[in-house]
């Protein structure tokens, strides 16, 4: 009789870091990737609260500038790790050792995030990113070594992060002005490395199908603070007595998030993913649409505040904070979909309404409140996306007949 062993016993400590087979079938997020993005909950939830308290209190600008710096050392950690997972996923001891020390950064970068809006000091959240970083310089090492088809393109990746991780912990002690034109010579720094690096070698083989699967597990992350403000709202709207201008909130922020979440999985990015070009170009565009999804969460719990006559903010300025970032999700998703999508599939006049729109809610807010003006919001996306569901549907019925004639 032959012996049974563990699934445990049967893994093995080492696996072969080769690249992976691009055209992969049934490639699907690993439960240690679900887990790395739950460890970028807590970061991005307390970038958009500081963001939130800083616009309440009127110091709109100072808040989106800090939220944009701190927004993008978190997407910058989780997209590079994922591009990476995506090529070279072994998924061994080390791989995963690796990808928990990661996490370990997230949560300390989480810790620094309030004394970047309080005082501009970086040092904790710079000591969070390069612990985050730094891993990754081991498994670029790694790969080159166990993928010698692409080691140069490896290497050139793990010290383009190296030298970048020393400067960024020398910018800590750097300081301002100066300090600001640092953040902007090393963010384009870091931008330019995995261009460089894909062009200089022998690119790497990047799952497109994989890849639209993660971002869209992040949108379902940064959607997740949106719904805390939703939360938020329809809690004051029936904790101190009834208040039918928080309803109409909470309604305008459901009808929003529900908006969003449509507008993103309409599918088919992964299908126009077919070069290095496109799939930067569409990967960096992310950056803008995840931080407005995180935006709209710090908007709505202004919007809430301002109902609550608790913000220094008017109402104008409070449903702005909300209208903003969902024209920016509109408009960033339009023209990265314009790369990836055939061009019947496309309606730059829809969105272009639509965001008028919006804006015009926001203007609103002066006059029929901020709550109202939410739901308004809500309703506009609501009956956009309903527009372009049906165009399109109509336009392949059309094309399904002119075929079979």
């Amino acid at each position: 009789m032959s012996e049974t062993t563990s699934p445990v016993t049967r893994r093995p400590w080492h696996r072969l870091m080769g690249a992976r087979d691009p055209h992969e079938r049934s490639r699907t997020a690993t439960p240690l990737e679900l887990l790395f993005d739950l460890a970028f909950v807590v970061a991005i939830a307390r970038a958009a609260a500081e963001m939130h308290h800083a616009i309440a209190e009127e110091h709109a600008v100072a808040g989106i500038l800090g939220y944009l710096l701190v927004f993008f050392a978190i997407w910058w950690a989780w997209m590079n790790f994922t591009w990476f997972a995506s090529a070279y996923d072994c998924d061994d001891v080390l791989y995963r050792v690796l990808t928990l020390v990661q996490m370990a950064g997230v949560l300390l970068l989480a810790v620094g995030v309030p004394a970047v809006f309080r005082d501009f000091d970086i040092s904790l959240v710079v000591a969070g990113y390069v612990v985050m970083r730094v891993p990754m310089i081991v498994q670029w090492l790694r790969a080159g070594r166990e993928d010698p088809a692409r080691a140069r393109t490896c290497r050139t990746y793990a010290l383009g992060i190296g030298v970048l991780q020393v400067l960024w912990i020398g910018l800590v002690f750097v300081p301002t002005p100066w300090a600001y034109v640092g953040l902007v010579v090393l963010i384009a720094g870091e931008l330019a490395v995995p261009t460089y690096a894909e062009l200089r070698g022998t690119p790497t083989t990047w799952h497109p199908e994989h890849i639209a699967e993660r971002y869209g597990l992040l949108t379902l992350i940064v959607l997740g603070e949106v719904i805390l403000g939703v939360t938020n709202a329809i809690s004051g709207a029936f904790t101190t007595g009834f208040s039918l201008p928080l309803l109409a909130l909470a309604v305008g922020g459901l009808l929003l998030v529900f908006g969003i979440w449509w507008t993103y999985f309409l599918g088919g990015d992964e299908e126009g993913l077919t070069t290095l070009r496109i799939a930067l170009a569409w990967g960096y565009g992310h950056y803008f649409v995840f931080g407005a999804i995180g935006a709209l969460g710090a908007g709505l719990e202004v919007a809430v505040d301002a109902e609550e006559h608790v913000a220094h903010v008017g109402s104008v300025g409070a449903a702005l904070s909300v209208a903003i970032p969902v024209a920016i999700v509109l408009v960033v998703l339009a023209s990265l979909r314009a790369l990836v999508w055939s061009r019947e599939t496309r309606n730059p006049v829809l969105i272009g309404v639509l965001v008028v729109l919006l804006l015009a809610c926001g203007v609103l807010a002066g006059v029929v409140g901020v709550g109202v003006a939410v739901l308004l919001m809500g309703v506009v996306l609501a009956a956009g996306l309903a527009t372009f569901i049906a165009l399109a549907s109509r336009r392949a019925a059309r094309a399904g007949v002119d075929a079979a004639s």
